[in-house]
């Protein structure tokens, strides 16, 4: 059976080399090429490499490359200091000659944290290692649509994100960016654990159901995103722009804090402000 972090670094390694072409990397392309990035033996002639040995890492057959053999790979394909980091995660656990076993427990969110939560006075939810919303307060239920709403299973970022009739939390003008995000953060988890069941279980329905999806996470994108902006588009009060932050909380791996907060004096301040306010009505209403 193919190693799993093995077949990972092999599609790793061919998705970066088809997004390089010839000229790229100062070479002719010359004549009609069947393939648009640059051919294996092109790339392994630019790190140093034999074809044959080259070929069987991106088959993900039984191949341990050395440090130098990855930064050979790396300088060749441009990596950034990211996807360097990616490289080597993957090909020092493919050099294990079977996978380790995995420890694997419930995520769960500790009891202060849910405390902190609550008393927070801006958007913050918990999310898990594979993007499951696990628990949120408030002012986040204002800016993304009620998440008790949605059934226990549906409750991750990337479902949601894909799915036809979004919150409208998700509904954010740069969609392919966020998409791209999540999916980034999506393949960092999957790089420490392969087989994980909730990974395979979310990319295999996403494959299946979106195009778009099986376009993007063909890309191999790689992202530890830890901070970022987005825009919410919320009908009652307008474009909101929010930073965002995540905090990571006890355990290695383990979930983390995301937090969104608005520059004090800036209209986003101003409708957040009025978002929780017309959030507070609607639930004392309803209470």
């Amino acid at each position: 059976m193919t190693h799993p972090y093995a077949r990972e670094l092999g599609d790793f390694l061919r998705a970066r080399r088809n997004r390089l072409h010839p000229r790229d990397v100062g070479l002719e392309p010359g004549g009609r090429r069947k393939v648009a990035g640059l051919r294996r033996e092109e790339l392994a002639l630019l790190a140093g490499l034999s074809t044959d040995y080259y070929q069987r890492m991106e088959q993900g057959r039984e191949v341990r490359p050395s440090d130098d053999v990855l930064d050979a790979l790396a300088g060749a394909l441009g990596l950034d200091d990211e996807e360097r980091r990616h490289l080597f995660t993957l090909a020092q656990a493919a050099r294990r000659p079977a996978p380790a076993p995995v420890h694997r427990t419930a995520e769960s969110v500790p009891a202060s944290t849910r405390r902190l939560l609550r008393v927070m006075d801006t958007p913050a939810v918990v999310l898990g290692r594979h993007l499951d919303l696990l628990d949120w307060n408030p002012l986040a239920e204002a800016l993304l649509g009620d998440p008790g709403i949605v059934p226990p299973d549906r409750l991750n970022m990337l479902l949601l994100l894909f799915d036809d009739t979004l919150t409208r939390g998700y509904s954010c003008v740069a969609w392919e960016h966020q998409a791209l995000e999540y999916i980034g953060m999506l393949r960092a988890a999957v790089a420490t654990d392969p087989t994980h069941p909730r990974a395979t279980e979310i990319v295999g329905e996403l494959s299946i159901r979106s195009a778009e999806f099986r376009r993007l996470w063909a890309r191999h994108d790689v992202r530890e995103s830890v901070s970022g902006t987005k825009t919410f588009h919320v009908a009652e009060v307008g474009d909101i722009v929010l930073d965002w932050d995540t905090y990571p909380l006890p355990g290695s791996p383990g979930p983390v804090l995301l937090v969104w907060t608005a520059e004090p004096g800036t209209p986003a301040a101003d409708r957040l402000r009025l978002l929780a306010t017309l959030h507070a009505t609607r639930t004392s209403r309803r209470a």
